[in-house]
């Protein structure tokens, strides 16, 4: 059997998301649990712009000493106020000193940071639709006070 050949990746967007202090919900059955609410942001695509709309929130599994599993769900309105839907999952791996740091809200280099996505977007808007039916990947990094995401489309 031939191999297939490796799926391109397409850039999508920019996102730079704001965010505030987390809630520590604390160790629950499942891990660490931390809530973060979204207050704001923005993106940037090729010829497209939008904002973050605040009240999203980032809800966050801290598993083991050196991995978090996250789950943001928010809202994009574009210049237009088309209204996109965002869901994304991503895993978090530093060793554990890098990881307590995140935890503390401090700085860390992005470079001993594994941050990786699947971000899914949803939208109605008919400019947008084919958003819908496309599977986006990306990476991050996390800063003090926001979280920088790019994301790319799986051609």
């Amino acid at each position: 059997m031939a191999r297939l050949s490796s799926p391109e990746l397409r850039f999508f967007a920019d996102l730079s998301i704001e965010v505030a202090a987390p809630h520590e919900v604390g160790d629950t059955p499942a891990g660490r649990r931390r809530v973060i609410s979204i207050l704001g942001g923005e993106v940037q695509g090729d010829g497209w712009k939008a904002r973050v709309v605040p009240g999203g929130a980032d809800f966050q599994l801290i598993v083991a000493p050196t991995l978090a599993r996250l789950d943001a769900r928010y809202l994009l309105e574009t210049e237009a106020g088309e209204l996109i839907f965002v869901q994304n999952s991503a895993i978090r791996v530093a060793s554990a000193e890098v990881t307590a740091k995140l935890i503390r809200g401090e700085p860390v280099d992005p470079s001993q940071v594994y941050f990786r996505c699947v971000p899914s977007f949803e939208t109605a808007a008919p400019s947008l639709r084919w958003i819908n039916e496309r599977i986006f990947v990306g990476t991050g990094v996390r800063r003090p006070d926001r979280v920088e995401i790019s994301a790319f489309e799986l051609a």
